[in-house]
């Protein structure tokens, strides 16, 4: 899943850094070194424990990395619209991460995870039938695009499209294909997806567009869309973007369930923030940890990107407080 994927590109060979590694900042920085701690409280050291949970953004500090479908303009006749937007309207971040564990932890295929998902969801109630040709679904090369991407193929063959799903790779590969209509459909992410049409449109340089706000970053990713031929159907209540996660020990024992908290009640020596090395970096991780929220952490643990290196610091202790992704299927309750 994107966890592993996007995080850290080797494990699954995605370069959805365009994603996660844009989201925590530019690419290519690096260090270990955390800022300095100026909180001078005690801090609240690790607390051991099996299930994470994620701490809420309570002050918007990641941008809204949404699920929406990127459909070929001139392949988004309503009939495609409509199923991709019934997508959208049967999943929310829960779903997803239920999802992503029936993948990642259950080992089930994503053809299969997909179609007990629509199932269970009903999802080809109401979508508009009628329609025909070929549609090939393009999906980046891990697990919970691919997952999407299945989804998309069941809803689309109800509407009457006769599809296949082909994995295709990181955004660099599939988005071209997409402009071409060498594909004609990709689950998208609303605030990655405006980060490289911005870039690729307006030149390396241009002001960031995307926001907190899944309506303003809509608002700017549709025109910058028909520019280069792509059509944005309905963005999902799903979200796949930067998260913060304790253990469920550690948020019953601090009193610790938002960022805010984590910043009140927890900046000091004790407490240890773990996350990839360029974290103390990246205007989306600790940076953004420190000027957002104030909150500072005694020290940083490098570890990997939302990967099982983190994820196994928080369970055995190491760490108090890692990033995450926030539909990584270990988040399931």
């Amino acid at each position: 899943m994107r966890a592993v994927s996007r995080l850290a590109a080797g494990a699954a060979g995605v370069l959805f850094v365009a994603g996660l590694l844009a989201g925590c900042g530019d690419a290519g920085s690096s260090g270990a070194q955390a800022p300095a701690a100026t909180g001078g409280g005690a801090g609240c050291a690790p607390v051991a424990g099996q299930q994470l949970v994620v701490l809420q953004d309570d002050k918007n500090l990641q941008n809204s990395d949404n699920v929406v479908a990127a459909i070929n303009t001139k392949a988004a006749s309503s009939q495609a619209v409509a199923a991709t937007n019934k997508v959208a309207q049967s999943l929310d971040t829960q779903k997803l991460i239920q999802l992503n564990r029936a993948v990642d932890v259950d080992r089930k295929t994503p053809a299969v995870a997909a179609q007990e998902f629509a199932t269970a969801n009903n999802l080809t109630a109401g979508i508009p039938t009628g329609a025909s040709g070929n549609i090939i679904v393009g999906a980046a090369n891990f697990s919970e695009n691919q997952t999407l991407g299945e989804l998309y193929k069941i809803a689309l063959t109800a509407a009457g499209y006769n599809v296949t799903v082909q994995t295709i790779g990181n955004r660099e590969l599939y988005e071209p294909a997409l402009e071409k209509g060498d594909i004609q459909v990709v689950p998208e992410y609303a605030a990655s997806a405006l980060d490289f049409l911005n870039s690729k449109v307006n030149g390396a340089n241009a002001q960031p567009l995307s926001s907190p706000d899944i309506n303003q970053t809509m608002s700017q990713l549709r025109p910058l869309g028909e520019k280069v031929g792509i059509t944005f159907g309905e963005p999902s209540s799903a979200q796949d973007q930067n998260a913060f996660a304790v253990t469920k020990e550690f948020s019953d024992k601090y009193g610790v369930t938002t960022l805010s908290q984590l910043a009140e009640k927890c900046s000091g020596a004790a407490t240890i923030l773990g996350g990839p090395p360029e974290c103390p970096q990246r205007p989306k991780c600790q940076q953004g940890l420190v000027a957002t929220y104030k909150f500072n952490a005694g020290s940083f643990s490098s570890l990997d990107a939302g990967g099982p290196q983190t994820k196994n610091a928080l369970k055995t202790g190491a760490i108090s407080v890692g990033l995450v992704l926030s539909s990584d299927g270990d988040l399931a309750a």
